[in-house]
């Protein structure tokens, strides 16, 4: 009930955990080594706390599988990242975890998990039935690293099983899905279907899953969503950069009418232009992403939720969220072009400003008033600080290795390897596991929108990705002008 709080903080090193693989893309590894040895020394999930299924999943398992992947890389792209006499620690320790979220998938009738778990005790008596789309549709990234790791297909059945749950809960007349659902009866509690909180991962994740393990019912679900956004979501003109009308905006609908729902928007849709930029609709994601920028520029941080008819937050608080600063690399990478160094330093420059305090960075209680919470919550070194450090070093191993890498929705690296592209259970589950199913990384197309792969053109590099007319709009469309 509190927006403000996730149930993440389980007596456990949170933003010690979580930031692991930040120190290795920084190339730090003498600190990188000494925080493994920490966790290895000190972190048990032995504990008598309630967490939440999907931040622990994200956040913690997450991390511990992707300092895992880089410890053991025979690569070792960051520089030497290796323990010495390191014995697999840091995967049982994610193993434990994961065995300990699981009773979060038992005794629900649709297969949708719990959202909350007692590390120690299971599923509390008083638990909700009620759980969020995000929250049990995001978990198979992760699970199914595990398993791949482990050859045990258990984790990413039940997180695989909770996904195709979901999707075939989707209405029949918009194929959109919404945001809180009964996990016992499969009814819809929340009918709000949007690209934000409740939503966000759900979609993201489909296509991730795809583009690591390469299972073609992962494209399927997220260009048949993709469609469904664009055709019930986005409001404005056809085109990002031509044309007349209002700029392109993603709204809340309800799911089975596709009629406006609200008028405001809330800061984790930022991560919307990413997701275009990974499947080549860098055009809207241009769009989009100048949307979200102009509320930052108002504010010198986004609000939880603004409405964007009363030009004012809703939610006033930021917890030092990383999706803008997220799609600014994303799109840096994809185009080339300067202006995404500029909004990195306005971003970098307004948290210098407004959120730094005596020991470390602090939540804004308040964007307008630039009041403080006392909270820095993990994310903001596993993301906010990893997406900014890596907008600006160029010669990053991410960038220069050759590796190919992918970022969970916490903002953790992992290497897109083809170990994760086969699993030991095929000849077991053959039906869920049909090699028929698997493509080539190179087949990724999504489908249904115009401008699929088309790079931005060499001579717009150096000019606004968005003529001004276009920009001031959008300014005055957020109250800047």
């Amino acid at each position: 009930s509190n927006l403000n709080i996730n149930d993440v903080l389980g007596n456990y090193s949170l933003t010690l955990i979580d930031a692991l693989d930040t120190l290795a893309v920084m190339g730090n590894s003498s600190e990188f080594q000494k925080a493994v040895k920490l966790v290895i020394d000190t972190v048990s999930f032995d504990k008598d706390s309630t967490v939440q299924v999907f931040e622990a999943t994200i956040r913690v398992l997450g991390s511990l599988l992707s300092a895992h992947i880089i410890i053991t890389d025979t690569k070792q792209p960051f520089g030497d990242m290796t323990i010495k006499d390191y014995d697999n620690e840091l995967l049982h320790l994610a193993h434990d975890l994961a065995v300990r979220l699981l009773p979060a998938f038992e005794n629900t009738k649709t297969g949708i998990p719990y959202p909350r778990v007692n590390l120690k005790k299971g599923v509390p008596p008083d638990s909700h039935n009620e759980t969020c789309t995000a929250g049990a549709g995001s978990l198979l990234v992760e699970f199914g690293i595990l398993s791949r790791l482990l050859g045990d297909s258990t984790f990413e059945w039940v997180a695989r099983r909770a996904v195709k749950a979901l999707w075939s809960l989707r209405s029949n007349n918009t194929g959109l899905l919404g945001n809180v659902v009964n996990i016992q009866t499969g009814h819809w509690v929340g009918k709000q279907s949007g690209l934000g909180a409740g939503s966000d991962s759900f979609y993201e994740y489909l296509l991730k899953s795809y583009i690591l393990f390469g299972e073609k019912e992962d494209l399927e679900m997220f260009n048949a969503a993709y469609q469904n956004i664009q055709s019930h979501l986005r409001r404005g003109r056809e085109a990002c950069n031509e044309g007349e009308g209002d700029p392109p905006l993603y709204v809340n609908v309800n799911m089975y009418t596709g009629q406006l729902m609200n008028t405001w928007i809330d800061s984790l849709q930022a991560f919307f232009p990413g997701l275009q930029v990974l499947i080549g609709d860098v055009e809207d994601a241009i769009c989009l992403h100048a949307f979200y920028y102009a509320i930052w520029k108002r504010y010198g941080a986004l609000p939880e939720r603004y409405n964007w008819q009363l030009q004012a937050p809703d939610v006033p608080f930021y917890p030092l969220r990383p999706e803008l600063v997220e799609s600014t690399y994303l799109l840096y990478q994809a185009t080339k072009n300067p202006f995404y160094l500029h909004v990195g330093m306005d971003i970098l420059q307004s948290l210098e400003k407004y959120t730094k305090a005596k020991c470390g960075y602090a939540t804004l209680h308040h964007v307008v008033e630039k009041t403080k919470e006392d909270r820095m919550e993990s994310f903001f070194l596993s993301e906010t600080c990893k997406y900014l450090y890596l907008l600006f070093d160029e010669e990053n191993p991410v960038h220069k290795s050759g590796n190919k890498f992918m970022f969970t929705t916490e903002g953790h690296i992992v290497s897109v390897d083809e170990r994760f592209r086969s699993s030991l259970w095929e000849d077991i589950l053959p039906a869920e596991e049909d090699s028929a199913h698997k493509t080539k990384p190179t087949e990724l197309k999504a489908a249904n929108f115009s401008s699929n792969c088309n790079r931005v053109p060499d001579e717009r590099r150096y000019l606004l990705p968005l003529k001004s007319n276009y920009m001031r709009q959008i300014d005055r469309m957020v109250g800047l002008i």
